[in-house]
């Protein structure tokens, strides 16, 4: 080899990868590239010979001047000295010749290229280009060899990775699942038993009022034809406050029956909290669910938030009733928890608080029709739930690890309770779950279910 082409390359021509855990967003600037220019006016023999140095080299690229020609690999360059009368005709003709004869299409990618998108595309060349090393241009500009074998190991070993965390999520998953259903049938057991003597209470508090409004009209007849009654009788009426009894009583059995009615209600509201859902959805009124899950979060608050609403007409939808009422807490609990945030804050500054408007959620419901993208296809009518608040708001930054973390599929995805109410919607019921929101007017979701 003459000694002008003795490049010093011990091996600094394998550039070092990032030293970081690979996933599924890798890039190909993370991997270990070749990175070995050659003249084009060098002959075939010189880079022969380096090659048999560097059995890992998988090819070399070609330049003239310093400016990017293209890549001629190890194989493709052997397999013209192995030709008959190869070896002159080429061995000491320059390379500019030798790839005028070998020149084949080649796989040019950017260092930007996750590792898995790389390994599809290098899949999609025809069978004779499959062993060809692949071409990864750097920001820089400069150019890189990637050993297609090399990137089939490591896709295959993320993919590997990536399997593995899918089935330790869904095994999580599966064991959370199993917790709430346990969880679920304890809590309807309990409301069960409270709603068993709360219903006896309600029962009975009619034909307590009743009897008691009986007494007091026999009472008055008797002072009607009694009129002179024993003085016994009229200390007795004194020591018993009786003319306060008889104006009391009746308010007194009409609490009691509204805290029965509450408490019945509260108990019926959190046995359809808890609804189990069974293998296929059914129809529910979506009215009922949502003033179920405001009664229960009514607990929490002390007439600080005003929930208004705006019901349409809505037919019965079809659903995973247990499933849906844990996305409405979900958004509704975010809602209320960012609105009782503020409303903190603002009672540290006397004079914002003067000038702010009162925390307020809307919930609107309504059908909507949605225009089909398939002409063939009539279009196809929605179930619009939105709740929205007048709350300061999200940044962008805040909204787009939201909107990232529904994605299962990527790193940031996590199981926080908006992202597992997206899956629900969008999963297992088929719509969709949109945010918007708008740093000081407010946030809003919106639900949408199609209509079976």
């Amino acid at each position: 080899m003459p000694e002008e082409f003795s490049y010093q390359i011990s091996p600094p021509f394998l550039s070092v990868g990032s030293d970081r855990d690979l996933d599924v967003e890798s890039t190909l600037q993370e991997l270990p590239m070749y990175n070995f220019p050659v003249e084009i006016n060098r002959t075939g023999m010189e880079v022969a010979n380096f090659l048999g140095k560097y059995p890992l080299l998988p090819g070399v690229i070609l330049v003239e001047q310093g400016k990017f020609i293209g890549m001629i690999s190890r194989r493709r360059l052997l397999e013209f000295l192995i030709r008959p009368y190869g070896q002159e005709l080429f061995v000491q003709q320059p390379l500019a010749v030798l790839y005028s004869y070998a020149r084949i299409p080649m796989l040019l990618l950017a260092d930007s290229t996750s590792i898995l998108t790389a390994m599809q595309l290098s899949l999609k060349r025809s069978p004779e280009l499959l062993a060809e090393p692949i071409v990864v241009q750097t920001e820089s500009g400069a150019y890189r060899l990637l050993d297609v074998q090399e990137l089939n190991i490591i896709s295959w070993q993320i993919r590997g990775i990536d399997n593995l965390v899918r089935y330790e999520r869904s095994q999580a998953q599966m064991i959370q699942n199993d917790k709430m259903a346990n969880l679920g049938r304890l809590v309807d057991g309990i409301a069960h038993e409270i709603l068993d003597p709360v219903s006896f209470i309600w029962g009975n508090i009619i034909y307590v009022s009743t009897y008691s409004q009986d007494l007091l009209k026999l009472i008055a007849a008797y002072d009607q034809e009694l009129p002179s009654a024993s003085q016994a009788i009229n200390l007795f009426k004194e020591e018993i406050e009786f003319d306060f009894l008889e104006q009391d009583l009746s308010r007194s059995l009409a609490s009691i029956r509204t805290g029965a009615e509450r408490l019945k209600k509260l108990v019926t509201s959190l046995q359809n909290f808890c609804h189990i859902d069974e293998l296929y959805p059914k129809p529910v009124d979506l009215h009922a669910c949502i003033d179920s899950i405001i009664l229960l979060i009514n607990s929490r608050l002390q007439g600080e938030i005003e929930i208004v609403k705006y019901y349409g007409q809505l037919p019965p939808v079809y659903c995973f009733i247990g499933q849906l009422n844990q996305v409405l807490m979900n958004i509704l609990s975010e809602a209320v928890d960012t609105l009782l945030n503020e409303a903190v804050r603002q009672q540290l500054d006397l004079e914002e608080t003067k000038t702010l408007q009162k925390p307020r959620i809307e919930i609107t419901t309504e059908v909507i029709s949605q225009e089909a993208s398939n002409p063939d296809i009539p279009d196809s009518r929605l179930i619009l739930i939105r709740i929205a608040d007048n709350s300061l708001g999200m940044s962008e930054e805040l909204q787009q690890q939201i909107r990232e973390s529904f994605s299962f599929e990527t790193k940031t995805g996590k199981n926080t309770s908006l992202a597992v109410s997206y899956r629900i919607i969008t999963a297992r019921h088929g719509g969709k779950l949109n945010l918007r929101s708008q740093l000081g007017v407010g946030t809003e979701f919106e639900i949408l279910l199609p209509l079976v």
